[in-house]
């Protein structure tokens, strides 16, 4: 068949699609054709002919694709993922827009939180938000600090909730509260019974560290600060877990900065929380979204209800 030309002679590219878009950005997204198709329920074969469309339409090189290597994106391709994907956001939402009449949010919210944030703060927020606005498919994430950044950056969340200790360039966030690190010791400790502790006299106690960051900077700064070594006797990468270990101990202790209302551990066991002096900084939780990436109406509602909850945010 002879390629369809213009009036002048030249030839007459296909059409762009949305759908070719989709197909190409998973690929990128994923690496492989294979991966494509699964997450898009099409054959490899239907996905790799439509990205040959595509490259066809815009008449460039998109990306190359080789079996053993899976796609890897040529210069252009880079530069057409970034706006593919926007295109792609925009349809998206003008689709939601219309879909809710315009009165009403329609569509995905994917939130984010810290892990140790996430029992007290989540459950509530959720639950309000779904029943503000029925027809928002709401899903979270709950992960550590670098995880959630990467994850805003990537677009694979929307926002999230978690500690603002620095390293948060490129994220734009206002602060929920305030918080500040505190001594647990179980009831049997010898300092369970005092007002408040002084770091210089628990630095050569056992210490079972919560490391996880940023909890885990955030306690050797308090230490650092005062010059001090902390005796580290266990780390743990369980929140939870940290609690058990120091509510059974007459010697440990720990640094943390999230205070469940909960004052047992797991197994029923007492556990003390001590104000440490002097105080330790604050340090602020704040909700993140990446910067330079449009605010959807979805996300403004979610802004809304924390402002809310939390009045004294800014």
């Amino acid at each position: 068949m002879e390629p369809l030309t213009d009036m002048d002679g030249s030839v007459v590219r296909g059409e762009l699609t949305l759908r070719q878009l989709a197909n190409f950005v998973a690929a990128a997204e994923d690496g492989t054709i294979s991966g494509a198709a699964k997450r898009l329920s099409y054959s490899p074969s239907a996905i790799s002919a439509s990205i040959t469309e595509l490259e066809r339409v815009l008449g460039a090189e998109l990306c190359v694709r080789r079996r053993a290597q899976g796609v890897s994106l040529t210069s252009t391709g880079r530069l057409i993922f970034a706006r593919a994907k926007r295109l792609l956001e925009d349809a998206a939402e003008l689709s939601y827009a219309v879909g809710g009449g315009g009165s009403e949010l329609v569509g995905p919210l994917v939130v984010g939180c810290f892990a140790t944030l996430a029992p007290t703060v989540l459950p509530r927020l959720l639950d309000e938000y779904e029943k503000l606005h029925p027809r928002v498919t709401v899903d979270f994430v709950v992960g550590a600090q670098d995880e959630l950044q990467e994850a805003l950056v990537t677009g694979a969340i929307d926002a999230a909730i978690m500690y603002d200790v620095g390293g948060m360039d490129g994220l734009d966030r206002f602060t929920l509260y305030e918080a500040r690190g505190y001594a647990l010791f179980g009831e049997r400790h010898p300092l369970a019974a005092r007002e408040t502790v002084r770091l210089e006299e628990v630095a050569e106690l056992p210490l079972v560290l919560y490391d996880q960051e940023p909890s885990t900077r955030y306690a050797m700064s308090v230490f650092e600060a005062g010059g001090l070594t902390p005796n580290i006797r266990h780390r743990t990468h369980a929140f939870e877990l940290t609690r058990s270990l120091v509510a059974r101990s007459t010697t440990d202790y720990a640094v943390l900065v999230q205070r469940p209302a909960n004052k047992l551990s797991y197994e029923g066991l007492p556990i003390v929380e001590k104000e440490i002096t002097p105080p330790p900084p604050a340090v602020p939780v704040v909700l993140a979204r990446s910067r330079g990436v449009e605010v959807s109406s979805r996300v403004r509602a979610l802004a809304d209800l924390v402002r809310r909850h939390y009045p004294g945010s800014d």
